[in-house]
């Protein structure tokens, strides 16, 4: 995500050496993150929150909100949470707002951090296709970090790490 450089080798996205990129751009424009403590904007509703990475990108307030409401309703919100703020809702409905506000900005690199983590089954399974879908349909590249391995076997590809080392690619 660009949120801090290596202290050994390199990272390249597209050709470019992420030392060398300006990462609060990239960050905005190429690399969303869902992160597994949701970072919602607390004054903002769900709504709005959704909104804000369209609106950063330029998109007309009335183009924005309609797009939040398609990303809330793909992620399996409710219109009762739409005006809702974070803390009226619960784990899994935050999550869940922050999965379609990270697929709201728009990049081609969607990084996961425990998304399902606050979810119950039913939810977990909707969220795994969502980004399934996102990664096959929308053509980005989803990146999941997850301690679940029935999410993670849903993966094309798996990588497993022990203490912060690479020990098997599937």
């Amino acid at each position: 995500a660009g949120l801090d450089l290596p202290s050994e080798g390199h990272i390249f996205v597209n050709g470019t050496d992420m030392s060398s990129l300006d990462r609060d751009q990239y960050r905005c424009r190429e690399a969303s993150v869902i992160y597994q403590a949701f970072h919602l904007f607390s004054l903002l509703t769900a709504k709005e929150n959704v909104m804000f990475p369209l609106e950063l990108r330029g998109i007309p307030r009335k183009e924005a909100s309609r797009q939040a409401e398609n990303y809330l309703q793909k992620a399996g919100l409710p219109e009762k949470i739409y005006r809702q703020f974070p803390p009226m809702m619960s784990g899994g409905e935050q999550q869940r707002v922050a999965i379609a506000r990270a697929m709201a900005a728009g990049g081609k690199i969607l990084l996961a951090d425990e998304p399902t983590g606050n979810l119950d089954t039913e939810n977990e399974k909707k969220i795994v296709e969502l980004l399934k879908a996102f990664a096959h349909e929308d053509g980005c590249a989803v990146i999941v970090i997850t301690h679940n391995p029935e999410v993670a076997a849903e993966a094309d590809k798996i990588l497993r790490m022990c203490d912060g080392i690479l020990t098997q690619i599937q």
